[in-house]
């Protein structure tokens, strides 16, 4: 298999990979010491069964760039096919800020077909392929050079075999007419907001006990500072320090660093310089925030009235018609949306959509007493009234 180091190779493969349908993608990284993913190789095919529709790039060789692939990223007359995409993009989007158009995501399309939620790599290729993996460098580091032999073969099958699987889902979704399922589910994956993280928004991601407007104050200004310190330094938001010693700063309120020396949870190195003033600095801000800009936990689900009765009639709904479709439950609609909706609420995922298609008309109806659900031997039916 042939390894690409120069622009000038990746530049003549892509141009081949233009005159083909579709191209495969996949990545390496390591992301265990850094804020940001560090890309480590790139799988690249077209199809075909040649020595050459297959490579392997690597970014880490010096001189090459990536302009070439994005290039062929922007072209919309040749579709990338990945696999779980998410990290893949978010990867591309921080450092060109670019997104493969048109995008196919086979995870997404195999749950649309019927594989379950969140389908892995490996079960596509058994159960499309015909074909095993090889799983043993899976946790190598890819950052290393040179590339073993089993490296290059475990990193090449990701994109070979993900031909196949792309080439049967693509003709699947043909028969079943679910493409726009899956154009619906990929519009996230393709939007920036995605992959932005706002420090003012990282609290809303620390559990916390207590709903104190003060002490989601401190969370939100220790939070933010994390985010920031993170980001500028490239560092794991953990390294600064973790979920439950930010929980116990914004309850112990530390004023000095004689104060940060008495956690129990902080990092050494976070009780001195830089980190500990921002600590300091972020928990003062957060005491002095005004009353009207404290933020609020998001009770609305606390007030739901959920119509017990209905909610489990919505659950037998969703049971029915997860077998007709073959589609997860979960996808279709979580159980917090089951209850949003035996409450009365209608702005759910599981209302729109192609969602609404296979469950949420029949959902609404049921609620509107225009439906029944009766048993028929091993299945529930809907019964009009």
């Amino acid at each position: 298999m042939r390894t690409l180091t120069t622009t000038e190779e990746l530049e003549q493969f892509c141009l081949q990979a233009a005159a083909h349908p579709y191209v495969t993608v996949d990545t390496e990284f390591l992301r265990e010491r850094t804020y940001y993913s560090k890309l480590c190789l790139i799988q690249l095919a077209f199809d075909g069964d040649g020595e050459t529709d297959a490579v392997l790039v690597d970014p880490l060789a010096s001189g090459l760039s990536l302009e070439p692939l994005y290039d062929l990223f922007r072209n919309e007359a040749v579709v990338k096919v990945f696999h779980a995409a998410r990290q893949d993009l978010e990867i591309f989007w921080v450092d060109a800020k670019v997104f493969p158009k048109p995008l196919f995501d086979t995870q997404v399309a195999a749950m649309v077909c019927g594989f379950g939620e969140q389908v892995g790599y490996e079960t596509l290729v058994r159960k499309i392929a015909k074909q095993s993996l090889d799983k043993s460098s899976r946790f190598t580091d890819w950052s290393r050079r040179p590339l073993s032999g089993a490296q290059q073969s475990y990193a090449i099958a990701d994109v070979t075999h993900l031909r196949v699987i792309y080439e049967f889902l693509s003709s699947e979704l043909a028969k079943n007419g679910r493409a726009h399922w899956l154009a619906e589910e990929l519009e996230v994956l393709t939007t920036p907001a995605t992959y932005e993280i706002r420090p003012q928004d990282a609290w809303k991601r620390v559990k916390t006990r207590t709903n104190s407007a003060r002490f989601l104050a401190i969370v939100r200004e220790l939070a933010a500072f994390r985010e920031t310190h993170a980001q500028t330094n490239n560092v794991p938001r953990n390294r600064v320090f973790k979920d439950d010693a930010l929980v116990e700063l914004a309850s112990t309120k530390p004023k000095d660093t004689g104060d940060l020396g008495g956690s129990r949870l902080l990092l050494r190195e976070a009780r001195k310089g830089a980190i500990a003033e921002g600590i300091l600095g972020a928990v003062q801000k957060g005491l002095n925030c005004p009353a009207d800009k404290m933020p609020q936990p998001d009770r609305s689900r606390d007030k739901l009235q959920v119509n017990p009765a209905l909610a489990d009639l919505l659950r037998v709904l969703l049971k029915a018609k997860t077998e007709t479709s073959g589609v997860a439950a979960k996808l279709i609609a979580p159980s917090a949306d089951l209850d949003a909706i035996a409450a009365g609420q209608r702005d759910v995922a599981a209302l729109s959509g192609w969602r609404k298609e296979v469950f949420g008309e029949d959902a609404l109806r049921l609620c509107e007493g225009e439906i029944a659900l009766r048993a028929k031997g091993q299945n529930v039916e809907v019964v009009e009234l």
